[in-house]
């Protein structure tokens, strides 16, 4: 029953109150202007630290314990090993990547989607892949964005959403792997 009424209050407190408030709720320090598209902070939500102007996506899993230390065992117990992690200012997570342990990302970062990030990440960097690797820059990327991508000024928003959507939409393939 208890568990029952705690999945009720969970998804009760997303619906009236949304993510953030409910990260904020289970001890997440979280910024302001955040899009979380999670609710699973693990368990010990208290550990994660995330700072302003951040987007973590759908299926994202932020660590903040080494489980597989639980199998070793001598006379005095089972170990285990507990980090804070933390996500600092004006970054984006993408789909389904892990934060491990301890990890801290500085400001300006963006992770690519799948991403395993094993190491801290330095201010200004793209990174992406398993383990992740710096793969970009961020200021190079912004660039890019600033000069090619459409900007809000540009959609017209007197149109329902799929409308203006293909309105703006980019029909140029990506470019075969060599």
């Amino acid at each position: 029953m208890f568990r029952i009424l705690k999945f009720i209050n969970k998804w009760f407190r997303i619906l009236i109150k949304g993510r953030n408030s409910y990260a904020r709720f289970i001890g997440v320090k979280i910024g302001e202007h955040c899009r979380v598209y999670i609710t699973d902070f693990g368990s010990e939500p208290w550990l994660i630290e995330i700072g302003n102007k951040v987007t973590v996506t759908s299926g994202v899993k932020i660590l903040t314990h080494d489980g597989a230390a639980w199998l070793f065992k001598e006379k005095k117990g089972r170990r285990f090993l507990y980090k804070i992690t933390v996500i600092k200012n004006n970054v984006f997570i993408g789909v389904n990547s892990i934060i491990m342990p301890g990890v801290v990302i500085e400001d300006n970062v963006i992770v690519a989607a799948g991403s395993v990030v094993t190491k801290s990440v330095p201010s200004g960097s793209i990174i992406g892949g398993n383990p992740a690797k710096i793969i970009g820059d961020f200021d190079t990327y912004k660039k890019r964005v600033i000069e090619n991508y459409i900007s809000e000024d540009d959609i017209d928003y007197e149109l329902d959403y799929k409308e203006r959507i293909l309105k703006v939409l980019d029909h140029e393939e990506k470019a075969y792997l060599k």
